[in-house]
């Protein structure tokens, strides 16, 4: 399956959101802040990137289905093609206008992942892979190939900014003669981080759902490491229950699998 048309449409949907993101970021948005059904935040940058990146993929690919954490959610288990999209990853760090927040667009084919396009509209870095070509990070500096650390010791953990748990810490004491580092991010970033080896591992405990790991996943893979469920399973997508219930580790190499 040649993937660049689909890449250059994911590129360029999240290029435009970015600048719609940031319109509302410079702003003061504040008032506008409304909290959803699982008390969320949601914010007007996230309905606009939402509107713009879905207008962009359904003109360009009619025949895909959607699936959007602040649109459809309904897409047939069977669809040949599914995009997954999480328009604003990390609310609560835009609220917070600390700037690490990203903009998620996957492509799945047959419940796996093929394609993945994360941009950081503050910095106006992109990370973006399309299955069997690698992993590459643009930036202002220009366009480069990514590739995890072949680290097994003094290891950089990299954690939740926003959310954290018992286990983590329980598994940071047990491993801490490999550990050399913690620290945290926001969204999608902490993928991003591994994929081009500033950080080495992280585990996620708590739930997150189809759109915060889709994108991340691809890049995180074609970079050279281990993505996968906490059971070890893989993950899967446009699944019935969008939960990721089971939560997952992303790890640069085997040896630094702990569960």
């Amino acid at each position: 399956m040649n993937l660049s048309e689909q890449l250059e449409t994911a590129l360029g949907a999240c290029t435009q959101a970015g600048v719609e993101i940031l319109k509302v970021y410079e702003s003061d948005f504040s008032q506008s802040i409304q909290l959803k059904e699982d008390n969320s935040p949601l914010t007007q940058a996230d309905m606009a990137s939402n509107r713009i990146i879905c207008d962009i993929l359904r003109k360009s690919f009619p025949a895909y289905h959607i699936l959007s954490e602040e649109g459809e959610a309904c897409v047939p288990e069977d669809a040949e093609y599914c995009w997954v999209v999480d328009p604003l990853d990390g609310t609560k760090e835009f609220i917070n206008r600390n700037g690490q927040f990203t903009v998620n667009i996957g492509l799945v084919s047959d419940h796996r992942v093929v394609l993945g396009v994360v941009a950081v509209p503050v910095t106006g870095e992109v990370f973006y892979a399309a299955k069997g070509n690698g992993a590459f990070k643009q930036s202002r500096d220009g366009i480069q190939r990514i590739r995890v650390s072949d680290k097994t010791s003094e290891l950089i953990w990299i954690g939740s900014k926003s959310h954290s748990s018992e286990k983590e810490q329980r598994l940071i004491k047990a491993n801490r003669h490999l550990i050399g580092e913690t620290i945290s991010a926001g969204s999608s970033l902490k993928g991003t981080m591994v994929a081009e080896g500033c950080a080495d591992v992280y585990y996620r405990f708590g739930y997150t759902s189809e759109w915060d790991t889709c994108a991340m996943q691809c890049i995180v893979e074609e970079a050279g490491g281990i993505f996968r469920q906490m059971d070890s399973s893989e993950m899967l997508y446009n699944r019935s229950n969008h939960l990721n219930e089971k939560g997952f580790y992303v790890v640069n190499r085997r040896e630094n699998i702990w569960v």
